[in-house]
């Protein structure tokens, strides 16, 4: 009995080493491992833009150049009022935009409370999406890397290349220069626009002449921002926004007559000398500073980006090179926003 016990015993460490060796690993039995598709396993290119009341044909636009130049796998991220986002919502849904891949994400404007000093010269700049840009890591919250875009632009590149931009380390976002591209000083000239801190900021206050950023400083743009959001969190970028945001608030530090815009002059402070650089191509600005000055036209069709910063917007009139921009203007399916031209 005892030797039938042994012979077992042998057999059954045998038949256990002969498992182990001859095991065939899981990663190589291709026919019943799920696999993810080379689709899945994409890198997902996040790409921020506000929808806000009144200008939704310009987001809509915006998301359509995009989606109409790249094979990327681009997830929109669509910021808006809670007021707005059924329609918007409705017009993606009931468009040729209803392939895309988005999120609705609503921005609650409370954060803003007693953040934003009144200022009746130019209104449409205090409302709250202009600010949107200031909450990204609170916002969208599973990417490592951001695109924001201003909604008055189209993109003619392809957004993999702007996704690609490298940043610096220590560097929380990249922006374009002011001073960046020759082609455009003649535009700025000819319309009497700043380029420099002292366009944005009031270096009559002492706290602004306390920074030590010497007034000539070349100003950057913040319509079309690659944002890193872990280096965005570990410097607390909102934080220090929202410090100067209220600094402002009890005394003026900066106001829309001076550049133009009050989210650009905290972004500037805090930013200063802490940023890397977009492709200038990737950002042709200033489109919409005057009803007359215009770019050649062979230099805004090697153009990646248009931007129609400033009052005269491109579904308005007057505007300038609208044309470029209805390229990719999807018709409001409600009839609720409607272009306005010479004939209408």
């Amino acid at each position: 009995v005892n030797q039938i016990l042994l012979l077992l015993l042998v057999l059954t460490v045998c038949a256990i080493l002969y498992n182990k060796v001859h095991q065939v690993p899981l990663a190589l039995r291709n026919e019943t491992v799920d696999l993810e598709s080379p689709e899945e396993m994409e890198e997902e290119i996040p790409v921020v833009i506000c929808a806000a009341a009144g200008r939704m044909g310009a987001a809509v636009a915006a998301i359509s150049s995009i989606y109409s130049n790249t094979e990327a796998n681009v997830l929109f991220y669509i910021i808006g009022l809670k007021t707005t986002i059924p329609h918007i919502r409705k017009w993606i849904e009931n468009s040729k935009l209803k392939e895309i891949k988005f999120k609705v994400v609503e921005f609650n404007p409370m954060v803003l409370k007693g953040k934003i000093r009144q200022d009746a010269s130019r209104p449409e700049l205090l409302q709250p999406l202009n600010f949107v840009r200031f909450y990204l890591p609170l916002l969208i919250q599973k990417h490592e890397k951001v695109i924001y875009l201003d909604d008055d632009v189209i993109v003619q590149g392809d957004i993999q290349e702007l996704y690609d931009t490298k940043l610096a380390p220590g560097h929380a976002a990249a922006f374009s220069d002011d001073c960046d591209l020759p082609s455009t000083h003649e535009m700025i000239r000819s319309v009497g626009m700043q380029n420099t801190y002292m366009g944005f900021l009031d270096y009559r206050k002492q706290a602004i002449r306390d920074l030590g950023i010497s007034p000539s400083t070349c100003s950057f743009n913040p319509g079309v921002i690659v944002a890193n959001m872990t280096e965005w969190k570990h410097q607390r970028i909102t934080k220090q926004l929202e410090k100067w945001m209220q600094r402002n608030v009890e005394e003026n530090l900066y106001s829309s007559t001076l550049g133009g815009g009050v989210a650009t002059s905290p972004m500037l402070i805090v930013f200063h000398g802490k940023y890397s650089s977009i492709n200038p191509m990737w950002h042709i600005r200033h489109l919409g500073w005057s009803p007359d000055a215009r770019y050649s036209e062979q230099f805004l069709q090697e153009a990646k980006l248009l931007h129609w910063n400033g009052r005269y917007k491109p579904w308005d009139y007057p505007s300038v090179h609208t044309d470029l921009w209805e390229n990719w203007f999807i018709p409001d399916p409600s009839g609720k926003f409607k272009l306005t031209r010479p004939d209408s």
